[in-house]
């Protein structure tokens, strides 16, 4: 935000709390069946073995994304005693999110039946997709809470931080993925194409209101594009199912 623009007058004012508030639309639509039901997508019941684990990580999760909608309103309320005291748990909860993430994403692969397929990858091809949007989500975090004294960088990274996290539920949205499914972009992006575009979305949106291309929000959701491609072709290769077969042992 221009530091010489009137908050109240600056268009942008609470862009960021909106956007945040759309990814926890998305991942309350993504993970419908889990908060109102207990269960599993597509319906099915919470793999028993697994069941704490995946509870812990819904929670953390809903918390982060709840704090990504209030810590953006407390800056544009001007309340920043309020921002800097939330931003301390949140980089707590941050890390509880990377480990519970990586430990959910693993243990879902160990108990799917080998023949199953997810975006056109076999279990142990799609544990590149909760691996990599979480390691995408540390390294957004990291970069944002570095650059937490430069708001036209901060701002964007922890957004797109959340983005990839809700890779997830934006992933069991039949709606945004079954037109591509089957195709050479699903080859290319597997289960991130449908966050690619909100993000691009949100990036139009941020730029329009603006006036100008949010540069730092660009390269944000850059980043995540070409870590999205690379991970879907990771996924393909050797190197990788090796990988995977010694987190699965």
């Amino acid at each position: 935000m221009n530091s010489l623009s009137s908050p109240r007058s600056n268009p942008t004012r609470y862009f960021y709390s909106l956007a945040a508030l759309l990814l926890l639309v998305l991942t309350i639509i993504g993970f419908r069946h889990f908060y109102f039901g207990g269960g599993a997508y597509p319906g099915r019941p919470l793999t028993p073995p697994i069941r704490t684990l995946l509870i812990a990580h819904g929670a953390a999760m809903t918390a982060w994304i709840l704090l990504s909608v209030v810590q953006p309103f407390l800056i544009a309320s001007r309340n920043r005693k309020a921002h800097m005291m939330l931003g301390r748990i949140g980089a707590l909860l941050a890390l509880a999110m990377f480990f519970l993430g990586w430990k959910t994403g693993v243990a879902a692969i160990s108990v799917m039946p080998p023949e199953m397929r997810i975006f056109g990858l076999a279990p142990k091809e799609f544990l590149t997709v909760p691996l990599s949007s979480i390691v995408a989500f540390l390294i957004f975090v990291i970069i944002g809470v570095w650059q937490r004294k430069r708001p036209e960088i901060h701002r964007p990274m922890m957004l797109v931080a959340t983005l990839a996290v809700c890779s997830a539920s934006m992933g069991r949205i039949e709606l945004l993925n079954s037109w591509y499914a089957g195709t050479s972009l699903e080859v290319w992006f597997s289960a991130f194409l449908s966050t690619i575009l909100v993000g691009i979305v949100l990036l139009v949106i941020k730029s329009a209101l603006s006036k100008t291309l949010d540069r730092w929000l660009a390269i944000a959701v850059g980043m995540l594009a070409l870590f999205s491609v690379a991970s879907a072709l990771l996924a393909k290769t050797a190197a990788w199912d090796q990988f995977a077969t010694f987190l699965l042992r």
